[in-house]
């Protein structure tokens, strides 16, 4: 316990989040005279799931997604389906983040990457420039509740639940947010009679012609699994190849000399998600030995007394620890925590993980941590407290959304049952 003042101070000191979980670690060890060799056999033993090939595997298809015109191609097919609605180019803003960030894995990157494109779109029609840092700042994260978010299948490997299941558990929530958000653009822009563009046929096969190879991706990673025909893990494996013989081959739209940057780029986010999941592989397994869950669950014990309640206190905590944790040191620190005591009232472990991914997405546009605020900041050239004040619209949209999927379970386990 004399320890823990320590291991604070140093994350307040901005000691990187893997040194602070193997230092706990290694003093609980120590504490119960366990050898230190423990613990790297528990970060190797990561090396013995199967499914975690599919994280840097799907990781680096997004970067090369993000690197090639697809971006452009994905805005343009969309504007020609959806530009006819009523604020149709901000629909189209958030149809395009959510697609784009669920391939990426990282809505950071869709920020870069849709942002040059969009932001100026939306200007030129006329938008507000506050709606419009709000929409392209929040929009980022929409897509991490669908396959192949990097999130939902860490959260499937961390909690050892089927990555299937949460795949298709996503669907549902994902389009509530996508529909709710959608509802408060074109009220907040009602004044903008005149449609993106008139819709046309002709356009959208145009587009669709041209996205042409962008559009079988879906099909590809979901139809592969759900049909049987792919592992997780293999359907990462063919995505990534058919999206690196398309970009460099066939479009020629990445040089082979650029590459090497991207794999870097890519294997940065990933070497950092894989440190941290095995030195909290070591933390947790001390933590279950320790009794910590069990404890955790006597303390709620005497604060909760049904589910209802248990959620309502699981979403002000998960709303807490999103504005301090970025969403993959949450999954691997604080899911083997809380999974225990939710089993206990009842939560469905599937049902659990849509909650707390949909909860923690909200991290992003939370101060002082929320990422996509300062990432928005640096790209638009704008102070991060006018991002704070322009996603503050679509946070409380967002909040209500992830209201109703945490007190509405059939919406997420509607297609497991």
């Amino acid at each position: 316990m004399a320890a823990a003042p320590l291991l604070i101070l140093l994350a307040l000191l901005g000691t990187p989040l893997f040194a602070i979980i193997a230092a706990s670690a290694m003093l609980g060890y120590l504490r119960e005279g366990i050898d230190l060799q423990a613990l790297a056999i528990e970060f190797y033993g990561i090396a013995e799931m199967p499914i975690l090939l599919a994280i840097p595997l799907f990781t680096f298809a997004g970067y090369l997604l993000s690197e090639s015109g697809a971006p452009r191609r994905l805005v343009r097919l969309t504007q020609a389906l959806l530009g006819w609605m009523p604020a149709g180019l901000a629909i189209v803003s958030l149809a395009a983040c959510a697609f784009f960030t669920a391939f990426t894995g990282a809505s950071g990157v869709t920020i870069i990457a849709l942002g040059a494109l969009l932001f100026p779109a939306l200007q030129q029609a006329g938008y507000p420039e506050k709606f419009n840092l709000g929409l392209v700042t929040s929009a980022g994260s929409l897509g991490l509740l669908f396959a192949p978010s990097l999130p939902l299948i860490l959260y499937g490997i961390v909690a050892e639940i089927s990555v299937e299941d949460l795949f298709l558990a996503g669907l549902l929530p994902g389009f509530l947010m996508l529909v709710i958000l959608s509802g408060y653009s074109v009220w907040k822009n009602r004044a903008l009679r005149e449609p993106l563009a008139n819709f046309s046929w002709r356009e959208v096969g145009a587009e669709v012609r041209e996205a042409a190879w962008e559009i079988p991706l879906p099909v590809v990673v979901l139809g592969g699994i759900y049909s049987g025909y792919f592992a997780i893990s293999e359907a990462a494996a063919v995505t990534a190849l058919y999206v690196l013989i398309v970009d460099v081959a066939i479009l020629r739209e990445i040089p082979l000399r650029k590459l090497p940057e991207v794999m870097r780029e890519s294997m940065v986010l990933v070497g950092g998600i894989l440190v941290i999941l095995g030195m909290s592989l070591a933390s947790t397994n001390y933590m279950i030995d320790a009794g910590v869950p069990q404890q955790l669950l006597e303390f709620v014990s005497g604060l909760v007394r049904g589910e209802m309640t248990f959620l309502l206190l699981l979403l002000l905590f998960l709303l807490a620890l999103g504005a301090i944790l970025d969403i993959f040191s949450a999954i691997v620190l604080v899911v083997p925590l809380i999974l225990p005591v939710a089993l206990q009232y009842g939560m469905d472990p599937v049902h659990l993980g849509i909650v707390f991914l949909a909860t923690m997405q909200l991290g992003y546009i939370t101060p002082p941590v929320g990422l996509n605020l300062f990432i928005a900041s640096y790209r638009f050239d704008r102070p991060v407290v006018e991002l704070y004040v322009s996603t503050l619209p679509f946070f409380f949209f967002l909040l209500l959304s992830v209201a109703v999927i945490a007190f509405w379970p059939a919406l997420s386990l509607a297609f497991l049952n």
